[in-house]
C-alpha cells in the first residue's frame, strides 16, 4: 500500500464495482425478486462506511499494521459480497 489515499480509493472502487454488478444483475433478471440484492447493497455501503472510520482514525501505534489489517478486511468484505452474487 502506498499511502492512505491509495487505500480510500480501493475501498472505494471495491465497493463501487459490488454495487455496479449488483445493478448489472437486477437489470439482467427483472422478473427475480430484488430483496437479496438490495440488502447486499446495503452491506456494502455500511462496509464502505466502516472501512473509510478506521482509515480516518488518528494517533496510531503502529500505522502500516493498522492500514494492512485495513486493506485485508476490505479483501474480505469484498470477497463475502462478491460471493453473495454469484449465489443469487
Amino acid at each position: 500500500m502506498a499511502n492512505k489515499r491509495d487505500l480510500k480509493k480501493d475501498i472505494n472502487y471495491v465497493m463501487g464495482d459490488i454495487i455496479e454488478a449488483v445493478y448489472i444483475w437486477e437489470l439482467t433478471n427483472p422478473s427475480k425478486d430484488t430483496k437479496e440484492s438490495q440488502s447486499i447493497i446495503d452491506d456494502a455501503i455500511a462496509g464502505f462506511d466502516e472501512l473509510i472510520v478506521k482509515v480516518n482514525q488518528r494517533n496510531l501505534d503502529n500505522a502500516k499494521a493498522h492500514f494492512k489489517a485495513v486493506n485485508q478486511e476490505l479483501e474480505a468484505k469484498g470477497r463475502a459480497l462478491i460471493d453473495r452474487i454469484n449465489k443469487m
